[in-house]
C-alpha cells in the first residue's frame, strides 16, 4: 500500500524558525548549558568548540520522517581551515519511500489524450521520436527552470558573480548533466566559479553519428562565450587538446589541436565522437571572463554500442594570480607587516595592490624633503611602534588646496586601505575577519586647513588559550591632524614638519587565577523540632 501525502513546500519566512527549531531536534544535546562532544547541532558550542571536533555525530537534522520532502540540517567539518570550523546548511530532502504528489505542472497529464496511431503517414514521425534508446515525453511549451533557459535574464550587472550561468551569444556555455535519470541533459548551465565534473549517457546511432550534434567538437565551441553579461564582446572557446582514444581504451595525445576533427563513419565504426570536454576559464579579480579553452576525448564507437558514457569538467582560474603572503598562523607575529585591502561593493576583500600589498607609512629619507618623498612608503610591522616624517618648505606662492592635497598623498599614499586583516592569516573571502580602518580629522576653524600629521593607532587583543595566546587586532584609528596655514609676505619662506606614526596598544585582560566558592551548608529544622517546649 502507498501512502500518499501532499507537500505544499516551506515558505520563505518559515526557514528562520526552521533554523532556530533544529536545537529542538538535536538529540546528541545531553548537556544542559554545555557543549557536547562531537554535537554539531548543539547550539551551546561556539567556534572555539568547533575546532576541537573530530566528526559530527549527527551529520543530518530532519523533523518527520514521513513527510514527503522537507528541510533538512546538514553539517559537516572542513578539516582543511585553520582553525578547522563547521559548516551548516539547509537542504530539500526527499523521501523515497514514500509515493507523493508534488505539483502537477504537466498540462496533458489532466486530461485523457487518445493516442496516436501509427499510420504509413506518420510512421516515420513517431519512429524518429521514439524509436531510440530513450525519449522525451515534455512538450516544447514545458519550461522545468526558466533561470536556466533565460539566464541572461537573471543577471543585470556589469560582471559575473558567484554561480550566475555562463552565457554565450545564442544561450548559455552548456554542461551535460544527469537530471532525473542517468542520460545527458545539455539543459544544465554552468555556472560562474562553480567547478563541476559529470558523468552521463548519451544514446547513439552508428549509422547516423555524423548527424549527432552531441558527438561533434563544434556542439561546445560553436558559440562564443559573453565577457560579461549583457555585452557583446565575445571570447572564442579555443581547443587547447585533442585525445584520441581506440576501441580498446589506448589514448593517444594528438601532436596539432588546430585541425577540427568530426565525427564521421568509417568500416562500421563512428570515429571522432566526443566522450569528453574539459573547459577551462581565465577570468579577472572583477569578474569578467578573458580566455575559453576546451580539452577534447574523442573515441571510436562500435556498431553493437547503443550508447556511451561521456564526462564533463569545468575549472577557473583568476589571471596572475600570486600566493598572498601571511603575517601569522593564525594570529600575528612580531615584526610581520600588518596585512590590509579594500572591499569592493558586494564583494570580499581586495588586498592592497601596493608594492608591499600590506598597511604602509611615510617613509624617510636623507633629505628630509616631503616632495621629493611622495611615494616612499615603508610597511608597517606589527608590535613595532614607528615614527617617521619629513619637512616642507613653504613659500609665498603655494596656493592652499593643491598644497593641502599633495601633503594628504604624502602622508596615506595613493591608495589608503579601507580594511586591515584581524589575524595574520585571515582569508580575503572572510569579510568578518577584517576590521575597517576609523579615520577621524582634527583640524581648526579657519579657511586654509594643511594636514601636518597622521596618526594609526592599533589596538590588539590575546586571543585563544592561555598557553599559546594569538594576537589579533580588534581596532584601528587613522587620525590626520590639520593646521591653519596663514599667508606669507612675499619673498619669506617657512619650514613645516610632517609627521607620520603607528602606535600598537594591547588592550588585553590580564588572566587573574579564580578559584571555586566554598559549599554552603544550609540546615533547616522542622517547624515542631521544640515542640512541646516551644
Amino acid at each position: 500500500m502507498f501512502k500518499l501525502l501532499l507537500f505544499a513546500g516551506v515558505p520563505a519566512a518559515a526557514l528562520v524558525s526552521l533554523s532556530a527549531a533544529v536545537a529542538r531536534l538535536c538529540v546528541c544535546d545531553l548537556l544542559v548549558a554545555q557543549c557536547d562532544t562531537n554535537c554539531c547541532c548543539d547550539p551551546d558550542c561556539s567556534a572555539e568548540d568547533f575546532s576541537l571536533f573530530t566528526t559530527c555525530s549527527i551529520p543530518v537534522v530532519i523533523g518527520d520522517s514521513q513527510l514527503c520532502s522537507q528541510k533538512a540540517a546538514v553539517y559537516s567539518l572542513d578539516v582543511e581551515a585553520n582553525p578547522p570550523e563547521r559548516i551548516f546548511k539547509l537542504i530539500d530532502q526527499v523521501n523515497p519511500s514514500i509515493f507523493c504528489i508534488h505539483a502537477t505542472n504537466y498540462e496533458q497529464a489532466l486530461y485523457l489524450k487518445s493516442p496516436e496511431i501509427p499510420t504509413a503517414e506518420n510512421f516515420d514521425e513517431l519512429l524518429d521520436k521514439f524509436g531510440g534508446a530513450s525519449f522525451s515525453a515534455e512538450p516544447d511549451s514545458w519550461n522545468l527552470d526558466t533561470d536556466a533557459q533565460n539566464p541572461s535574464e537573471a543577471n543585470e550587472t556589469s560582471r559575473y558573480e558567484y554561480g550566475v550561468p555562463v552565457q554565450t551569444e545564442d544561450a548559455f556555455l552548456r554542461l551535460p548533466s544527469p537530471v532525473v535519470s542517468s542520460w545527458c541533459s545539455d539543459a544544465n548551465p554552468a555556472g560562474f566559479l562553480v567547478n563541476q565534473a559529470t558523468k552521463c549517457i548519451r544514446s547513439v546511432s552508428v549509422e547516423k553519428c555524423d548527424s549527432i550534434q552531441a558527438l561533434s567538437m563544434l556542439f561546445y565551441i560553436n558559440s562564443s562565450i559573453l565577457a560579461v553579461p549583457k555585452s557583446s564582446q565575445m571570447v572564442n572557446i579555443t581547443v587547447q587538446s585533442i585525445v584520441v582514444q581506440s576501441v580498446n581504451g589506448m589514448r593517444t595525445l594528438l601532436s596539432s589541436s588546430e585541425v577540427l576533427r568530426l565525427p564521421m563513419v568509417l568500416d562500421g565504426l563512428c570515429i571522432n565522437a566526443v566522450l569528453g570536454v574539459n573547459y577551462h576559464i581565465t577570468h579577472t579579480d572583477t569578474g569578467e571572463i578573458i580566455e575559453a579553452a576546451a580539452a577534447f576525448v574523442l573515441g571510436a564507437i562500435s556498431r553493437e554500442a547503443l550508447s556511451i558514457e561521456q564526462s564533463f569538467e569545468i575549472s577557473f582560474t583568476q589571471e596572475n594570480t600570486q600566493p598572498v603572503p601571511l603575517s601569522g598562523n593564525p594570529g600575528y607575529v612580531v615584526g610581520l607587516p600588518v596585512r590590509a585591502g579594500f572591499q569592493p561593493q558586494g564583494s570580499g576583500i581586495i588586498q592592497s595592490s601596493n608594492k608591499h600589498s600590506q598597511l604602509t607609512i611615510l617613509h624617510s629619507t636623507s633629505t628630509q624633503d616631503c616632495l621629493a618623498a611622495q611615494g616612499a612608503r615603508a610597511p608597517v610591522l606589527f608590535g613595532y611602534n614607528m615614527i617617521s616624517g619629513c619637512k616642507l618648505r613653504i613659500t609665498a606662492a603655494m596656493k592652499c588646496q593643491p598644497l593641502a592635497q599633495t601633503l594628504l598623498d604624502v602622508l596615506k599614499g595613493q591608495s589608503f586601505p579601507e580594511y586591515v586583516a584581524s589575524f595574520g592569516n585571515s582569508q580575503a573571502q572572510d569579510v568578518l575577519d577584517w576590521v575597517p580602518i576609523a579615520q577621524l580629522h582634527i583640524s581648526e576653524q579657519s579657511s586654509c586647513q594643511i594636514p601636518v600629521s597622521l596618526g594609526i593607532e592599533v589596538k590588539w587583543t590575546k586571543y585563544g588559550s592561555l598557553v599559546n595566546p594569538q594576537a589579533r587586532i580588534v581596532n584601528v584609528t587613522a587620525t590626520i591632524t590639520s593646521t591653519t596655514l596663514k599667508q606669507l609676505p612675499s619673498g619669506r619662506e617657512r619650514i613645516i614638519p610632517i609627521t607620520s606614526s603607528v602606535v600598537f596598544t594591547d588592550i588585553s585582560s590580564p588572566a587573574e587565577p579564580s578559584y571555586k566558592a566554598w559549599p554552603t551548608i544550609n540546615i533547616k529544622l522542622p517547624f515542631d523540632f521544640f515542640y512541646p517546649f516551644v
